[in-house]
């Protein structure tokens, strides 16, 4: 009989926070760090990258620290550098986690295409790897795949809706 390791499920907490634009599911974990951040309304797909990220997953009801919540409130009220102050981590490929780092850079009221995002990596050829890795990130808004926009300026594709995309952009000064 051979011994079989199971790995327990990652424990994380979930809350929730009114915005202008919906319901925020916040995930953090023990330590207090942003692991998710997605709407209600697509709360099946936050629980699908949470699952594709780290395997097992149990969320429980648990309120996220009081500086992220007051953080994510003040963004939404206008203060837009708020962002920066919230502690995150997230799993994923060494490719993802460059991508998600580089979002993370793109300062507020700017946008990027995803050809620009993909040279700014030094990685000129990989648009497509860099659009799919934009569509796997589960932190959103905090880590902003909403800034990136077609190389003809169209809005393309936001996981939380072309709405929400629409008035994060809106909110941040961009003409939409």
């Amino acid at each position: 009989m051979s011994a079989r390791s199971t790995k327990m499920p990652e424990r994380f907490g979930l809350d929730h926070l009114a915005t202008p634009i919906g319901i925020a599911l916040l995930v953090t974990d023990a330590e207090g760090k942003l692991r998710a951040l997605d709407w209600e309304d697509y709360e099946h797909r936050m629980r699908d990258l949470l699952r594709l990220h780290y395997g097992a997953v149990d969320l429980r009801d648990q309120p996220a620290p009081s500086d992220m919540r007051t953080a994510l409130s003040r963004y939404f009220d206008g203060d837009l550098g708020q962002l920066q102050s919230i502690a995150w981590r997230i799993a994923g490929t060494p490719f993802q986690q460059k991508v998600w780092t580089a979002l993370a850079q793109i300062p507020a009221g700017t946008t990027m295409s995803y050809g620009a995002l993909a040279a700014k990596i030094d990685m000129p050829r990989a648009i497509r790897a860099v659009g799919h890795a934009n569509g796997s990130n589960p932190i959103s808004v905090v880590l902003p795949c909403h800034r990136l926009i077609g190389a003809d300026g169209s809005l393309v594709k936001y996981g939380g809706g072309l709405e929400r995309k629409r008035w994060l952009l809106r909110h941040e000064g961009v003409e939409v």
